[in-house]
């Protein structure tokens, strides 16, 4: 779109606007064509491109930005932002998102290195596995068969719903985690059931008869158990790379000649939003048997 422009306003050329603003006329083109940056008037006749003094700064801007691989979309919202601070905020939260799709491609690559160089050992190893023992508590929970792809959505919208139902009922009593009956991967879809600890169980059934029965909300009380599990970072929560850790624990329980008694889970212990990629966030889980006596 062209802009207005007043009749004292200095106008350059294409030529003489991309000698300023360090950039070659062919990227100012695009820059048009992509909506990121028009000229301030199109002549109707030559079609020759005008633009604005004031709008260098514009123009060097969104070459910078290019130049962070940023989507176009994200450009604009940042060009375009109301004063420079909102725009700072803008591009510190697609830079944190980039971070974090780094960090888990780190891991994978780490974990895929692994597998193609049979160090398998070596690998598994990074982990620490230990046993913890857990109370019998009561669960609300819900389920549903979802791929690898559509999991991450899932699990936040899922728990956030229950952890809503439990404070409406005694509160949260304990660890929200995602227990899966069945493998979810790219082509297997569990199911995974979501669950969290609640302190009242007679109104948590009450809830899950009323306003939960729609997404077919259950609560269900599980007996006291001993998980073998692992602890991993936010950058490693990701499929596949969590394999590796699912896989850690399965070699240990092997090792100690340990069998699951139950499916295995993620315990979701930190704030997901707060936590950077290197964060500790979740511990990857196998029940294996009732708690030691004494």
């Amino acid at each position: 779109m062209t802009e207005d422009v007043g009749v004292d306003e200095e106008l350059l050329s294409i030529g003489a606007f991309a000698a300023r603003a360090r950039l070659s006329a062919k990227a100012l083109r695009l820059y048009d064509r992509l909506g990121l940056l028009a000229p301030a008037r199109v002549d109707g006749a030559t079609g020759y491109r005008f633009y604005r003094a004031g709008q260098v700064e514009r123009a060097r801007l969104v070459a910078l930005l290019r130049q962070l691989d940023m989507p176009l979309a994200r450009i604009a919202e940042v060009v375009d932002a109301d004063g420079g601070a909102a725009g700072a905020e803008r591009l510190a939260a697609y830079w944190a998102d980039v971070e974090a799709r780094h960090a888990g491609q780190r891991a994978l690559a780490d974990y895929l290195r692994g597998r193609l160089s049979g160090r398998s050992s070596e690998m598994y190893g990074k982990f620490v596995v230990e046993t913890v023992d857990v109370p019998a508590q009561v669960l609300i929970t819900e389920s549903r068969h979802v791929l690898a792809d559509e999991l991450p959505a899932w699990i936040g919208a899922s728990l956030g719903r229950l952890e809503e139902a439990a404070r409406e009922c005694g509160g949260v009593a304990g660890t929200p985690f995602v227990a899966y009956h069945a493998e979810v991967s790219t082509e297997s879809d569990g199911p995974a059931e979501a669950c969290v600890p609640v302190a009242d169980e007679a109104a948590a059934r009450a809830w899950a008869g009323g306003r939960g029965r729609a997404r077919g909300t259950t609560v269900r009380v599980e007996p006291a158990l001993r998980l073998a599990c692992t602890r991993i970072a936010k950058a490693q929560v990701a499929h596949p790379q969590i394999l590796a850790a699912f896989e850690a624990v399965e070699e240990w329980m092997e090792a100690e000649g340990l069998t699951p008694t139950g499916p295995c889970r993620e315990v979701y212990f930190a704030d997901w939003s707060a936590a950077g990629p290197q964060d500790p966030v979740c511990d990857v889980a196998f029940p294996v048997g009732p708690p030691a006596e004494g």
